[in-house]
């Protein structure tokens, strides 16, 4: 019996990794590829794992997809709190939640394809676009939270603005390699200082 016990943990862990693996694997072949024309023998090969168990996991490619936007707003979420946690002042939050938008983890070639094609998704795909608009309420809320103690019944407002320009510019990098985080997160901030003022 303990062996039983034992065993069960192990293959519980396994799956739990083999899950993870084929989630990174279809954000890289997204980002690979650039759309998301990609089948899952591909992605099931890139991941080290056979096709059939990749179906078995998942059931059919686009709930793999949804999973993988689920992975993506999920990190996100995790650094947006983690940042929001270290920030002080309106300004503080406001930027810590663009900064996560721009960061490493979110900004690089494979999650943004990923976002573009989920966007494509979302046209057609109930899932998808609820998870699309739970992201943006998400970004929206965050920061008209951050923003309402330097603009008041203002601060709504100037989080849709902020939100557009975070997504818009977002966006644009899945059409330009050469816009840079960096860049992308300055073009933010300089608008939000222009919503409550430069900083001191």
């Amino acid at each position: 019996m303990a062996t039983l016990d034992t065993e069960k943990p192990a293959k519980e862990k396994a799956e739990v990794r083999r899950r993870a693996d084929l989630i990174a694997a279809t954000i890289a072949e997204i980002g690979h590829s650039g759309s998301l024309d990609v089948t899952v023998g591909r992605i099931a090969k890139r991941a080290g794992i056979s096709p059939a168990l990749a179906f078995h996991y998942f059931g059919d490619k686009e709930t793999l997809f949804l999973d993988a936007m689920r992975h993506l707003l999920t990190a996100y979420g995790r650094d947006v709190r983690r940042r929001l946690g270290a920030a002080t002042g309106a300004r503080g939050r406001a930027e810590a939640i663009v900064g996560a938008s721009f960061s490493e983890q979110n900004f690089h070639r494979g999650s943004i394809a990923a976002w573009l094609n989920f966007y494509v998704l979302a046209q057609r795909s109930p899932q998808a676009r609820r998870l699309l608009d739970l992201y943006r309420r998400r970004l929206a809320s965050n920061l008209s939270h951050a923003l309402r103690p330097a603009l008041d019944d203002g601060a709504p407002a100037a989080a849709e603005r902020i939100g557009g320009l975070v997504d818009g510019l977002y966006l644009h990098a899945a059409l330009d390699a050469d816009t840079s985080a960096t860049a992308a997160r300055a073009h933010v901030l300089a608008a939000l200082d222009k919503e409550i003022g430069a900083p001191a």
